[in-house]
């Protein structure tokens, strides 16, 4: 099973979540085993990919989905695990989120929860160069 077979990012999306890491220092794309994740050095701040027709583990959905999951300051984990939709909380790792991207997406949201997301994995002095700090 090649990657592309399972996950196909519309290039939209792919687009816009291109404009906002290339903002933050040292943040690479690479594919995962599905879809596509960002990175800085080795630790992955974020992963999108389009769910087929076996769905996600993560959240129940009756249809084909692009799911963005990223990880989340101590301070806001618990706000957006229990927000409800288009939030729900992947079970993978303790401190990840995963949002549902469509029509209704607010960029500007997915903006700053992916900034976070790079600080929280991030290099102390990478994270400071961002604006406002680490």
């Amino acid at each position: 099973m090649q990657m592309s077979d399972i996950a196909d990012v519309p290039p939209a999306v792919v687009g816009r979540l291109r404009v906002i890491c290339g903002e933050l220092p040292e943040a690479y794309e690479e594919p995962a085993w599905i879809g596509l994740r960002w990175r800085i050095r080795r630790r992955t701040f974020l992963h999108v990919y389009t769910t087929d027709e076996r769905r996600s583990a993560y959240i129940d959905l009756d249809h084909p989905a692009i799911l963005m999951t990223f990880r989340a300051p101590p301070g806001e984990l618990a706000a957006l695990a229990h927000a409800g939709p288009p939030f729900f909380r992947a079970d993978w790792g303790v401190n990840v989120v995963g949002m549902v991207l469509d029509d209704e997406t607010d960029w500007v949201e997915v903006a700053e929860l992916v900034t976070d997301s790079y600080r929280v994995q991030a290099p102390r002095r990478l994270a400071f160069r961002l604006k406002g700090g680490g």
